[in-house]
């Protein structure tokens, strides 16, 4: 099976609804064996979809879907009393993190990752990269990396010579500092680092109406990837697969989970 990847660079905050809310915290959703944010496969399909005008290309890559109680043909109901619903040409899969943002008083920003998710997105790419605990791109024995609730002691790094071949494309360009960590260490910075953004609600007279929300969203800057390709049952592979890529290449600005008025869930989109 052809597997393809398609990079994610969050631009905004971006926020898919969790499963759970404990409290006044609105969670966001996780993987349940990492519990590391993700975005579900659902939600990147969804926009995909959304996004073509043409009903027939749309059915051919993602199937058809039920209006009006009936499986539609072309975008409209099909009275034909044996239309079924039918399988598209193409899988998505889910949205994982690759590298995600976090402050340093030391360096500004220090993107972190660990040796789990460099390994899931090394066995998709079919990219052989160093992968080990502590490796970074700043090497110094007096060099001390201050993360926003962590310190690393310099003489525990180890430089990391070829450390964009773990940094796809143009993301390059705005990651310039890394830090692989042991994986049960980056969960906790990247609980850490997520964005929390404080809401309230108002009545009718703009005055506050119950206590404060708290809502969880993976932070900007945040390189993410997912894969997607063909089907088994696909029925025009060569040009289901060229139809998607023209897609995803012709607006590579997409806008994921919702509240699109808050300019949140702006990602740049590349191969």
């Amino acid at each position: 099976m052809n597997i393809n990847l398609q990079h994610l660079y969050l631009i905004a905050p971006l926020h898919t609804g969790g499963t759970t809310q404990e409290g006044n915290l609105l969670g966001i959703a996780r993987e349940s064996h990492t519990n590391f944010p993700y975005i579900p496969s659902s939600t990147i399909r969804g926009k995909l979809r959304s996004s073509q005008s043409d009903d027939a290309l749309r059915e051919q890559l993602f199937g058809n879907e039920l209006k009006d109680g009936k499986p539609t043909n072309h975008g409209k109901p099909d009275d034909n009393d044996n239309a079924q619903l039918t399988q598209g040409d193409i899988w998505i899969g889910d949205g994982s993190i690759l590298w995600l943002p976090i402050p340093s008083l030391s360096h500004g920003v220090v993107w972190v990752s660990c040796p789990l998710l460099l390994h899931r997105y090394a066995r998709l790419a079919e990219k052989t990269f160093k992968i080990e605990e502590y490796l970074c791109k700043f090497k110094n024995d007096k060099t001390q990396i201050y993360l926003k609730d962590a310190i690393f002691k310099g003489s525990d790094l180890k430089e990391w010579p070829n450390w964009k071949e773990a940094v796809p494309g143009a993301a390059t360009q705005g990651i310039d500092h890394v830090l692989v960590l042991p994986d049960q260490h980056c969960g906790t910075i990247i609980q850490m680092g997520l964005w929390r953004q404080v809401k309230i609600k108002l009545d009718s007279n703009k005055t506050v109406d119950g206590g404060f929300r708290y809502e969880e969203a993976i932070p900007p800057d945040t390189l993410m990837y997912f894969p997607w390709g063909l089907t088994s049952q696909a029925k025009n592979s060569e040009a289901s697969e060229k139809a998607l890529q023209a897609m995803l290449s012709k607006d590579p600005i997409l806008q994921i989970g919702g509240q699109e008025s808050l300019g949140r869930g702006f990602v740049q989109s590349f191969a």
